[in-house]
């Protein structure tokens, strides 16, 4: 087998490959040999036509065959032969198929790229570092209190944070509409979950008031019937409430799942969460700069096949995620063109450190960033096992973990300058 190989660009290759007839022709005549023993034709008992009469029937669609198989075959011969790594699936061109004659043609194909990578040492990476300090886990816990508040009744007019519980009846030019009336219904003046004209209507109310609202529905509000209009609500006052933070007491302690050791144990507990979220967000941004550092140290040619394959990926996890079932309505995948290109070098890169690190996947590090995943289900065992269950959910597990082992090993042996932050700062916390 004849094999020739040109550059047509960075990582384009155009190889002709010529396959000798010979090869072909001992091909055909074995695999017509074969059917000829069980072959059944008019004329001859099952397995006794001749040759001649078994090529003049099947020959053709043999050939076919045969030459369909060696495409696919002698092109893998041929790359390895070449020493060449094909990155996708090539574009192969039939020069000469011709029964009798050498089988040639022409594969083009991008091969990956030679990673080169700067010397971990030479890296220079900020690594940021934070920890949660009692004043946080006070903060923390004044904040529960917040969220978690007492409402008394108020003598005084209602104001912002107050619970006002009303009757209402809306109406548009003094028609009713579906879902315009209700009784008993608790708002938390400024909370934001009714419509602002609604909201700020029940500023200055008292207990026992009748009032009328005029409140407008936004073009886009989701009951078209109403959208863009104006309706006017009358409101019947049934209560006005202040908000008042809860007692650090046992009965506090309880509303969030501690049962036993007061508020000592609700404190160990939201410190503990404080510190894995933490953890895990510090990790982020850690890895993130690990990332980025290894993707401008190190400029990769990324083969089109990777980019595309990435885009693919990541329209299907858009229309998951979107709850898109029809390929129709597939996002726009221009707007994956930069991401799948970085998460394709990056690729290259952090499989370059593999190979050459020999870093395998750490079975405890995958589990423990499986639990974390799940931590958040209701039922994290039958998730965690449904996972288990599914081989590709649980390459994508562990890959998760073969990535921060990457990055654990930049870590360790790139040149760090750490940075100390807090965790308001890094949690965004704003108590």
């Amino acid at each position: 087998m004849q094999v020739s190989v040109e550059s047509t660009g960075k990582l384009e290759r155009r190889m002709q490959v010529q396959v000798p007839a010979l090869r072909i022709s001992t091909e055909i005549a074995a695999r017509l040999k074969t059917i000829s023993r069980t072959a059944r034709l008019n004329g001859f008992r099952p397995g006794k036509a001749p040759l001649t009469v078994i090529r003049q029937q099947f020959g053709p669609q043999v050939h076919r065959e045969v030459i369909g198989e060696l495409l696919q075959s002698t092109f893998s011969e041929a790359v390895a032969q070449q020493q060449l790594a094909p990155a996708g699936n090539p574009r192969i061109q039939p020069q000469s198929i011709d029964e009798g004659q050498d089988l040639t043609y022409v594969a083009t194909f991008e091969v990956f790229p030679e990673i080169t990578l700067q010397p971990f040492e030479t890296l220079q990476i900020e690594r940021t570092t934070a920890e949660v300090t009692e004043p946080d886990v006070d903060a923390m816990i004044a904040r529960l209190r917040k969220q978690t508040p007492k409402y008394l009744a108020a003598t005084r007019p209602a104001q912002k944070g107050d619970r006002v519980t009303v009757d209402f009846e809306g109406a548009v030019d003094g028609v009713p509409f579906a879902g315009g009336a209700a009784t008993g219904v608790p708002v938390v003046i400024g909370d934001g979950r009714m419509l602002p004209d609604f909201d700020g209507g029940l500023l200055g109310a008292v207990a026992g008031e009748d009032r009328s609202v005029s409140v407008n529905f936004p073009a886009d509000y989701r009951a078209q019937e109403i959208a863009g209009k104006t309706a006017l609500f009358k409101i019947s006052v049934k209560k006005v409430e202040e908000a008042t933070l809860p007692e650090l007491d046992e009965e506090f302690c309880k509303a969030f799942g501690v049962t036993e050791g007061g508020i000592a144990a609700l404190r160990e507990e939201v410190t503990a969460n404080m510190r894995r979220e933490l953890e895990q967000t510090l990790r982020n941004r850690n890895k993130a700069a690990v990332m980025d550092k290894l993707l401008q140290t190190n400029p990769v040619d990324v083969p089109n096949a990777l980019i595309e394959g990435q885009i693919r990926d990541m329209q299907v996890d858009a229309m998951r995620r979107a709850g898109i079932k029809d390929p129709a309505q597939a996002p726009n995948p221009q707007q994956f063109v930069e991401p799948a290109r970085r998460r394709a070098a990056l690729g290259l890169i952090l499989n370059d450190i593999v190979k050459r690190q020999q870093i395998i996947v750490d079975p405890v590090r995958a589990e423990a960033r499986l639990d974390e995943m799940i931590g958040s289900y209701g039922d994290p065992a039958a998730i965690k096992q449904s996972y288990q269950q599914n081989p590709e959910a649980m390459r994508q597990v562990e890959n998760l973990a073969l990535e921060d082992q990457v990055t654990d090993w930049v870590l360790a042996n790139a040149t760090i300058h750490e940075v100390a932050s807090t965790f308001k700062d890094i949690m965004k916390f704003e108590g």
